[in-house]
């Protein structure tokens, strides 16, 4: 620090080793083995931009079966078969693969993501011995068959049939309407061998939902196989290394081992053996396991960024205009104007921010797989986080990169600079894994189901004081600012008395309490919402009514929690106390007549039968 008698700022400097220490975290070596890579394959951004699409695809191909040979991309599969046992690795590596050409990256993660990680969530000790040490060495190229022309997000209702033909042992794959094809799958078009198929099981005229089997689809030569057929996608906005195609099946046998057996199974005689009953939760316990790959696109999303904000605030640091007024003529940094900072900044900041957000989420997928935590809550708040993840990060992507572009001005245009390649390559990752608005209406659906399961346990006395007290708590935070105060300090450790005055903004546990209570606090305001809805008249089983001017209606209508209030309210403008005391009563009076303790569960969890379909089955792959 300067001298507090000196007018002259403090001289800033950045320990940079520290710094890289800390932000490759606990896999430093795997990500310096892949920054040691990159330079290498620094071509192949050049290429991209000259050689055709058909040369593109094969130089991506090649580039990815040499980076398979330095193990770099297999760190997620088991040692036994030639890979590194480390999960989160694995995660780290994709991430800073993320830093070079993006066709290149995600043709890694068709082919060891998710073709590969598909074979070892999905399959057994037969596949794995069959598959898993081909497909690291790169000797095996295959594909995820999962998304269908028709149905992306909604996976349940997937038209591809596999029937069992108990004769001879045998699973029929059979496209049953053009838009069942296959669609957008990577290494479909030219260099998959085999793919995950995901279909309808049929077994005995009785149908299991979807599962995963593993389909021939071309000979060692690379011709397509009888039964099967296949058609390029073609050009795309960006991305045109990986080689996206359509895949459709006309009664195409495979033998019953191909099934991915590890959830559920079919005896040679056709009966269907599984160890969960349910199959809601059989297919999203499978879905569940493939979350590899949405983690792992989030991961793609901030490393994108960062190269973006590298490109922007190194230019922004050469780059001058306008004169400042000195003796020698020379003109202002783009970086010292307070705009370029206001643009380049708070995108830093946040990008910072994702990136330890990634770090804990990888974490947590690593210590799920591995077993280290194998609780069924952990893996459930795994889910969610990597949805919410993934959707911030490839939203915080595509801003950042257009921000840095119009930040480099005319120069940003040019080609050479990187930005048009990561416009259009990653402005798909919004899409694929998951559609970013549907990811985050999974997350709050938990999030409310979360909320609702504190209702469980209480009597309806007790449900009655709990939601009581959320009536006046919401009145008296409106009106008395000392009443939030204290809530937030009960968050911190100990609840230190002396909070408002020892804490500040660089006290992060000040921070997280802020962030805290403001999450449970939408929440509850958002449930609120909701029960209000209910008690207006919404059924169960129906998506919410479109929204309404709230005070208008309450007052048109006389309603609040079921009484004629709106002078009552007049009143309590007037009289804040008396307004407490008055919602008090009327949530009283409306509980006391409805919210028993199975309605509550209702207008809680199950008013939502028919919308949780919608959300439960969003999983875009």
């Amino acid at each position: 620090m300067a001298d507090e008698t000196t007018t002259e700022p403090p001289v800033l400097s950045v320990d940079v080793e520290a710094l890289t220490a800390l932000l490759d975290g606990r896999h430093a070596d795997i990500r310096r083995t892949v920054r040691e890579l990159l330079p290498a394959y620094a071509s192949v951004l050049e290429d991209a931009e000259e050689m055709t699409r058909e040369e593109f695809r094969e130089r991506v191909k090649d580039v990815v079966l040499e980076i398979a040979g330095t193990g770099a991309v297999g760190m997620g599969f088991p040692t036994e078969y030639g890979g590194g046992g480390d999960l989160g690795a694995s995660i780290a590596a994709f991430e800073t693969l993320a830093y070079g050409d993006l066709s290149v990256l995600v043709k890694v993660g068709v082919q060891f993501g998710l073709f590969g990680g598909a074979i070892l969530q999905l399959g057994t000790e037969r596949h794995h011995d069959r598959y898993l040490a081909d497909l690291i060495a790169g000797r095996l190229m295959g594909c995820f068959a999962m998304t269908e022309t028709a149905h992306g997000s909604n996976v349940q209702a997937l038209g591809t049939v596999a029937t069992y033909d108990p004769d001879t042992a045998e699973f029929v794959i059979t496209t049953t309407t053009p838009e069942a094809g296959k669609d957008y799958i990577g290494n479909a078009a030219r260099h998959a061998r085999v793919g995950v198929v995901f279909a309808q099981l049929e077994v005995g005229g009785e149908g299991h939902g979807v599962h995963a089997l593993v389909v021939p689809l071309r000979d060692e030569e690379g011709s397509v196989l009888p039964g099967v057929r296949i058609e390029d996608d073609g050009p795309k906005m960006g991305l045109n290394g990986v080689d996206n195609g359509r895949i459709w099946f006309d009664g195409v046998r495979v033998p019953r081992e191909a099934l991915l057996n590890r959830f559920a199974d079919v005896t040679e005689d056709g009966t269907y053996v599984s160890e969960i009953e349910s199959p809601g939760r059989r297919f999203f316990t499978m879905l569940g396991t493939l979350v590899q790959g949405r983690v792992s696109v989030g991961a793609a999303g901030v490393s994108a960024a960062k190269v973006a904000l590298t490109i922007a605030v190194r230019y922004s640091l050469l780059r001058r205009q306008f004169e400042t007024g000195a003796d020698d003529g020379s003109e202002q940094l783009l970086l010292d104007y307070g705009l370029h900072q206001r643009r380049l900044f708070p995108r830093l900041a946040r990008t910072y921010a994702m990136h330890f957000a990634q770090e804990v989420l990888a974490g947590d997928l690593h210590d799920v797989f591995s077993g280290l935590n194998p609780d069924d809550d952990a893996r459930r708040l795994l889910e969610s986080r990597a949805a919410g993840t993934k959707a911030l990060s490839t939203w915080l992507a595509t801003d950042v990169v257009q921000e840095c572009r119009e930040a480099c001005g005319g120069a940003g245009y040019l080609s050479v600079n990187r930005f048009a390649a990561l416009k259009a390559d990653t402005d798909v990752f919004t899409t694929f894994e998951g559609d970013n608005h549907v990811l985050l209406q999974l997350v709050g659906k938990g999030l409310l189901t979360d909320y609702a399961s504190e209702f469980s346990d209480l009597d309806q006395l007790g449900t009655v004081r709990f939601v009581a007290g959320l009536a006046v708590e919401t009145v008296l935070e409106r009106t008395r600012v000392h009443q939030l105060l204290e809530q937030v300090k009960e968050l911190l450790p100990g609840g230190n008395e002396e909070w408002d005055t020892d804490t500040g903004l660089l006290d992060p546990t000040y921070h997280v309490a802020m962030f805290r209570f403001r999450e449970e606090h939408r929440i509850g305001g958002v449930a609120r919402r909701r029960q209000h809805e209910a008690a207006l008249g919404d059924r169960a089983g129906k998506m919410p009514a479109p929204p309404v001017d709230r005070r208008r209606a309450e007052t048109r209508h006389g309603l609040v929690g079921g009484r004629a209030l709106a002078p009552r309210r007049q009143h309590a403008a007037r009289h804040p106390r008396a307004g407490a005391v008055a919602e008090m009563r009327g949530t009283l009076h409306h509980l006391d007549g409805h919210a028993t303790r199975g309605e509550l569960r209702r207008t809680g969890k199950a008013r939502d039968a028919g919308s949780d379909d919608c959300y439960d089955r969003s999983i875009q792959r």
